[in-house]
């Protein structure tokens, strides 16, 4: 999600000629003018995120250019290193609770952040609520900057009756609890398919034990009306997003953000997802809800909005004309962020 968000916003920032990204080599990046792949060297006896953070300071403490800023994505343990070997302003962004991440799970790591940091950026009120916990000074740079997704649809898509689950197969995301359902239903509903997207093949086939191995035969055991996708690229998944009817979002821990849901929504699709974390404020009142999601809730809730057509329906037009979170309104209030920073600093 980190990785479709910078992409999202490289297509409409201002500042794109301006802008390096460093990561991990891959053979045909997009943006190949603004990206630094960097193959990692296991002689270096450094991590692969040291290495590559060692790599971008020296190419700009040997550049000409003494106007920069460092935007640092979910490595809070990387703001110290960084900080003193650079004199540059950095930004940091949190992707994940705060809380569960090295080097910000402590008030005072959280309050040496703010201190270093020129901004921190949340991806929701949530988790801006968690950096905050505890800490007294340095509010004022803390800021909800909302991921953005791609919305291409200029018309509202032709619906079929698919159910989806989209994500990883991990317990947090609630996957067996979609697969228990849907084994629950599916026979009563034999015009609906039911599909699950999310981890890959060799994940779930390599240990028997597995929790996406289970979630998977047991998904498989449904028969024809169960889709088993697999790990599918990111056009893939908005393909039958613009298809589905219903996205099933059973989170069982606090999510960010709730990435899926915002994607959900731009392709107009009825929303039941877990009340948890950041995912009510991207849902809102546009999808259904749950409060402590369990099997017997979420059955409730996607039985009833099969059955009923026209609530379903209704919750798929205000999914889609009530969805504001998109890449370009994200990238163009990152760039107003940049150019407050560029001003205080340079």
């Amino acid at each position: 999600s980190v990785s479709i968000t910078v992409k999202n916003n490289l297509f409409y920032t201002n500042f794109l000629k301006d802008i390096k990204i460093y990561g991990q080599y891959v053979e045909n990046p997009l943006f190949n003018d603004n990206f630094v792949g960097t193959k990692y060297s296991i002689l270096s006896l450094k991590s692969k995120t040291r290495f590559l953070t060692d790599i971008m300071l020296k190419t700009i403490s040997n550049s000409d250019d003494k106007k920069q800023i460092i935007e640092i994505h979910n490595r809070p343990n990387l703001v110290d290193y960084i900080a003193k070997a650079s004199c540059f302003p950095i930004s940091l962004f949190l992707h994940n609770d705060p809380l569960n991440m090295k080097g910000s799970k402590s008030i005072d790591q959280r309050t040496n952040l703010l201190e270093k940091c020129s901004a921190v950026f949340c991806v929701s009120k949530f988790v801006k609520k968690q950096f905050l916990n505890g800490v007294l000074v340095g509010s004022h740079k803390v800021h909800v900057l909302y991921n953005g997704v791609e919305s291409q649809l200029k018309y509202f898509p032709t619906k079929k009756k698919e159910v989806l689950f989209v994500g990883r197969l991990v317990y947090e995301k609630g996957a067996k609890l979609y697969a228990d359902v849907v084994k629950s239903i599916a026979t009563d509903f034999p015009d609906w398919n039911f599909g699950l997207l999310g981890s890959s093949d060799e994940m779930y086939n390599k240990n028997k034990n597995a929790y996406a191995y289970q979630v998977v035969e047991k998904f498989i055991s449904i028969g024809s009306q169960a889709k088993v996708y697999g790990f599918k690229n990111h056009g893939f998944v908005r393909e039958r997003m613009q298809n589905g009817s219903i996205i099933v979002i059973p989170s069982l821990c606090e999510e960010a953000f709730g990435l899926v849901a915002a994607e959900a929504m731009s392709n107009g699709m009825a929303i039941i997802a877990s009340k948890v974390g950041g995912i009510p404020e991207i849902v809102e009142d546009n999808g259904i809800l749950i409060s402590n999601i369990n099997y017997l809730k979420l059955k409730r809730s996607l039985v009833d909005i099969m059955k009923d057509k026209e609530k379903r329906e209704l919750l798929q037009k205000k999914a889609w004309l009530n969805f504001t979170h998109s890449s370009e309104k994200s990238s163009k209030n990152l760039d107003c962020f940049r150019g407050t920073i560029f001003q205080r600093h340079f």
